[in-house]
Formats: structure tokens, C-alpha cells, sequence
């Protein structure tokens, strides 16, 4: 079973701009200090989640985790799919980093749930009530 990653999208206005970055073609490179010690878990079909403005939001396949150089002056490199997959949205706290994510953990695609064209605020909002 894959091991997935989550991360905060730092900077990224809504779940709209990672698409629209991700329209661009081609696989796209997420930077980090530290290279994960499972990436092997995460590269056997795990995602890369993304929290923005405290909410998870989408996902997008990894394809790869490389690291560059050594010493301190090492660096990660996560290369993701160009494709974004909006997941139902679950509010999560601030961190710094990414951490892991267990599969069962992660939430739904929203494509599984039937969310039809419901706009993001109200299905977040019907959430933290409990109705959805």
C-alpha cells in the first residue's frame, strides 16, 4: 500500500492555481531540504497532498524523489504529475515541512464522492458541520 506526503502550498492562492501551473505540461518539481526516509513507500504510488489556506484540497501523483548534492548542501527534488486531483476537503493545522500521510488517513477523491459542481467553500464549510 503507498505511502503518501503532505505538504503546505506556502504561498498558493487556491487549489485553481495549482492547476492552472500544472496546465503547463510536463512533470512539475516540488524543492525540499530534507529527502524523505520512505520515499521508496512514497514512490510506489503515493501522492503528494496539499494544504492550502488550512484545508486539504488536491493531490498529485509522485513519480519520483531525487536527492541533490551532499553534506548540508543536499536538497530534495519530489517530481509530481501534471495532474491535479481535488480530494474532499479536511481542514488541517499548520506545520512546517511535509509529513506523511497514511492511506487511510488520506481523504477522498472528489470525483469518488459525487461532489458534482458544488463550490469548494460550501463543500469545506458543510464539512466542519458534519453534513457531508
Amino acid at each position: 500500500m503507498p505511502l503518501h506526503i503532505i505538504k503546505l502550498g506556502v504561498g498558493v492562492p487556491d487549489v485553481e492555481w495549482l492547476e492552472r501551473r500544472a496546465d503547463k505540461g510536463g512533470p512539475l518539481t516540488v524543492h525540499t531540504r530534507m529527502t524523505p526516509k520512505r520515499a521508496a513507500e512514497v514512490e510506489d504510488g503515493g501522492s503528494l497532498y496539499w494544504v492550502v489556506k488550512g484545508t486539504i484540497v488536491c493531490r498529485q501523483p509522485v513519480l519520483d524523489i531525487v536527492t541533490q548534492g551532499e553534506g548540508k548542501t543536499s536538497r530534495c527534488e519530489i517530481m509530481l504529475e501534471p495532474r491535479v486531483i481535488r480530494t474532499a476537503p479536511i481542514a488541517r493545522r499548520p506545520f512546517q515541512g511535509w509529513r506523511y500521510l497514511e492511506p487511510k488517513d488520506a481523504p477522498s477523491d472528489l470525483d469518488t464522492l459525487d461532489a458534482g459542481e458544488a463550490p469548494e467553500d460550501l463543500v469545506r464549510q458543510l464539512r466542519e458541520l458534519g453534513a457531508w
